[in-house]
Order: structure tokens, then sequence, then C-alpha cells
């Protein structure tokens, strides 16, 4: 399991040295959510993030991973493949030639992700899964941190991964939203290979203790 810690659940004033406590800590992968007030009711970081944060990548190998929940994506993806990110995922709802934008994302060297809603059919994205990288499934609706984890989503991964498992996709399948350690271990088992953490990671007193407890949560034996 690839852990993703969401840095949008960091304090802004330490966000830096959060990130890199996340990432001795064992987190993989730095999640970041791209908001802008319009796709979802919140707003947040830009390109200038990214590059930020691209040294502190470089030096731990960790991957920036970059999520995109604005409209019109297709404006801002060179802004950010410039910037750093390893990896850019798109919504299905603010894509009219999704296709299209996934190709650019590669074609520029990073990898393609591809998202929906909770309420949005996975029937959506079907037709693009032999072209991503990632397919990620959202268990809250986008727009802050710190929701509760939709139930329903367990069975929306496992068909998911079914569907994933079908054309023989090596694409990682990721969960965001909600996930803490008392239902990380229901999410890998219903087929997660990367787990987006956000107040799990940086709550409480500990990062390095939280970022232990997800990990002995995922690995309990049913």
């Amino acid at each position: 399991m690839i852990l993703s810690s969401s840095i949008i659940a960091s304090d802004a004033a330490r966000l830096g040295d959060q990130a890199r406590e996340a990432l001795d800590a064992g987190v993989d992968w730095l999640h970041i959510d791209v908001m802008d007030g319009r796709f979802v009711p919140n707003i947040t970081v830009g390109p200038f993030v990214v590059e930020a944060l691209r040294p502190l990548a470089d030096e731990t190998g960790a991957k920036l991973d970059v999520h995109l929940m604005i409209e019109e994506p297709r404006r801002y993806l060179d802004d950010f493949i410039d910037a750093g990110a390893d990896l850019v995922t798109v919504h299905v709802e603010t894509c009219t030639h999704l296709h299209r934008v996934l190709t650019h994302i590669r074609s520029r060297g990073a990898m393609a992700g591809v998202t929906l809603n909770p309420g949005t059919s996975l029937s959506a994205i079907a037709e693009v899964l032999p072209d991503v990288d990632m397919a990620l499934v959202m268990s809250v609706d986008p727009g802050f941190s710190g929701q509760k984890y939709i139930p329903e989503s367990t069975e929306r991964i496992r068909r998911l991964r079914g569907m994933l498992n079908q054309i023989a996709s090596r694409a990682w399948l990721q969960v965001d939203g909600g996930v803490y350690a008392g239902n990380i271990r229901e999410v890998v088992r219903a087929g997660a290979t990367v787990v987006v953490a956000g107040n799990a990671v940086f709550g409480g007193a500990s990062i390095a203790d939280n970022v232990q407890a997800l990990r002995d949560a995922a690995a309990l034996e049913a």
C-alpha cells in the first residue's frame, strides 16, 4: 500500500516542515489538492506550492500527487507539470474531452489519473481506464478535509478494482476521503493500492505515531 498524505490538512504555516516530517515518518507521496472555489466550494493552492515541494520530493524520492478539483483543468496542466507534478489527476465532470486531457498529461512526461465524484457512475470513466496510470475513488464529496467516509464507497472500490482487473490494467487505485486507522484495512481489502490520508496523518500530536497507526491498521489480518 502506498500512503499519500494530503497537505491540505497540514498546518499551512508549517507546510514544508510537516511535509518533511510525514515523509520521514514513512509516508510515500505528497497529495496536493488544488481547488478553485468553483468546481468545489473551497480555494487552496496553485503551482507555486508544487514547485516549492519539488526539492523535498527529489531529496526523499516521494511523488507529488496533484489532484485538480478545478474547472477547465486543461488550461493549467502545463503549469502544474512544469512546476514538478509527477502525477496529475483530473475529474471526469470537468473534462469535455477527457481522453485528450489524459493524453496531454502523459505526453508531457507526467502520469495521468482520473477521478469522479461519489454521485457519478463508474461507467463514466470506463472507456479511459486503459489510458490512465491511476484511477481515484472519491469517498467523500470533494472540497474540504476532515469529512466522514461514505460507506458505499467500499463497494465502488471493489467494482473499480474489478474493472481494472478485467482489462489487465496495472494502474493504481487510489482512495481519497475520510480514511483513518479505523477503516483503512477495509479500503485496502476492497482493492485500493494508494490511500490518501489528511487529518489521519496531520491531526493530533504526533505525525510519526499517526503514520505508524495507519500502517499497522492496514496490515492487520481480517
